[in-house]
């Protein structure tokens, strides 16, 4: 007989039931039956749904039969029909079935219960087989897609930025160092010092922690541009929000100041949350009531009051609160968890960096909806930030959102020669480092803003995840390089 053309899972979900032969293949999820018929769920990974397989005994070897485990991949021919049981429109009816590869029940350690997600990272080569994570990943695949959409339709460019670089954007210092050195053999100077002359790029180099300065580049450029890349900090943080390999939205603006930036990023995010609900509507509503699953085991206190498609929709039915830092300076210090001194890091005077319990505070508890701060205190910020005239604040900008904080920073960049210089030299920043970068200060300069999102962290806000490990493929985190 003729083999009919492989369908994927999803679309056979939508087809009626047509008696006609079906190809289909994927993943087994379980299988049960007696003697006189086995019903098999199978999963290609395009949905969450499984399709079910019906294999009749009579039709189907024993032998065959044995070998259809869970995990085991194999290849379906049979029969689309309309399903007697709940949950599905249609099923198949199995007239053969070839097992592609098996899967040992006795090793295999995905089985259909109940994991931790502590070992789901530990078998990170296979959670991507789990609902919760094939659902993550499809949610990570649409949202990207829906970033590059967005800046395509606006008529921005995306610049790819250089992962290797001899700069550090933050001027923090936590960057892995980039070498071709033995190791066991670095050569020295007279003076004792790394000698980075022999190395591969003659220099100092490192993986990169922001494409910004490059950025910027292009933006003056270019006019519009964007990147969107793994960035790397070699921060030995173990939480739940940090990363040591992340992905960074890094949007470029000629012409734009610091209203427009904020603006821009506000589109942005409504624009990817709304592609979401509107794309990706069987997993959210599976994530959805996995958040509300793991919500009972919180403190009520610590509750969410919305279910994640709630908070979703909630972004896009509210325009952004816009606050100076001095106005939710005041919001903090007359605060009742600061005035009871609850919260770990007191709001006491004007300057103080803010922390994630005062972040999620003046999103979640004071204006319950997504909270924009501008205009910082120099000291605590970069150098590149543009300073305003009262000689006090950077052009600087956050955006707030419920359960995460921070999920967006930038501002306006320093357009001027002699205040980035004078600035650089406040922070001892060498302007050798960075001549190239000043070159575009001193030839044909423009006021020019940016920003950055990072995209695990929208991947938290979406996906309703708890931890920032479980939204990336493979983490990478202190002591954790495996797979």
């Amino acid at each position: 007989m003729t083999v009919p053309a492989r369908i994927k899972i999803k679309k056979l979900l939508t087809e009626q039931a047509s008696n006609q032969p079906t190809l289909v293949k994927g993943w087994v999820r379980t299988k049960r039956g007696n003697k006189n018929v086995n019903f098999i769920a199978l999963n290609d990974g395009s949905t969450i749904n499984n399709i079910q397989i019906v294999a009749d005994p009579a039709v189907i070897s024993e032998d065959t039969l044995k070998k259809i485990t869970t995990g085991a991949a194999i290849s379906v021919i049979g029969k689309v029909v309309e399903s007697a049981g709940s949950g599905q429109a249609v099923e198949v009816v199995a007239e053969q079935i070839e097992v592609l590869g098996t899967a040992d029940p006795e090793k295999y350690p995905l089985q259909p219960k109940k994991h931790s997600m502590e070992f789901m990272r530990e078998i990170a080569h296979l959670r991507m087989r789990s609902n919760t994570f094939g659902a993550v990943f499809r949610v990570r695949h649409a949202l990207s897609f829906a970033v590059h959409q967005f800046f395509h339709e606006k008529g921005f460019y995306n610049l790819h930025t250089p992962i290797i670089t001899g700069s550090d954007a933050e001027g923090a210092g936590e960057t892995f160092h980039v070498t071709n050195f033995d190791l066991k053999k670095i050569p020295l100077t007279e003076e004792g010092e790394v000698d980075y002359k022999k190395d591969f790029f003659g220099s100092e180099t490192n993986l990169t922690v922001s494409g910004q300065l490059e950025g910027e580049l292009g933006a003056m450029a270019l006019g519009e541009i964007y990147t969107f890349g793994p960035t790397f900090r070699a921060e030995n943080s173990n939480t739940t929000r940090h990363l040591a390999e992340f992905w960074m939205i890094e949007p470029e603006m000629a012409f734009y100041e610091l209203q427009d930036n904020i603006q821009l990023a506000e589109d942005l995010l409504k624009y990817v949350v709304k592609y979401a609900i509107t794309n990706c509507q069987d997993d959210l509503q599976f994530l959805s009531a996995r958040a509300e699953e793991e919500e009972k085991n919180k403190p009520q206190t610590e509750r969410q009051e919305m279910s994640l498609l709630e908070r979703l929709q909630f972004i896009l039915d509210n325009d952004f609160e816009r606050i100076t830092y001095t106005e939710a300076i005041e919001i903090l210090k007359n605060s009742k968890p600061n005035k009871k001194k609850k919260f770990n890091y007191i709001i006491e005077d004007w300057g103080a960096d803010l922390q994630s319990e005062h972040e999620r505070y003046l999103v979640e508890k004071h204006f319950k909806k997504p909270v924009v701060i501008y205009n910082y205190p120099k000291e605590i910020k970069a150098f590149y930030m543009r300073q305003n005239e009262d000689d006090k604040t950077v052009a600087a900008m956050d955006i707030l959102f419920p359960g995460i904080g921070e999920i967006v920073g930038g501002s306006q960049r320093e357009e001027r020669l002699e205040k980035l210089q004078a600035r650089m030299g406040e922070m001892h920043i060498p302007e050798e480092d960075l001549w190239w970068y000043l070159d575009t200060r001193k030839f044909g300069t423009a006021p020019h803003s940016g920003f950055g999102l990072g995209f695990e962290r929208l991947m938290l806000f979406v996906t309703g995840m708890g931890n920032i490990r479980d939204v990336i493929p493979f983490p990478r985190t202190p002591d954790n390089a495996e797979f």
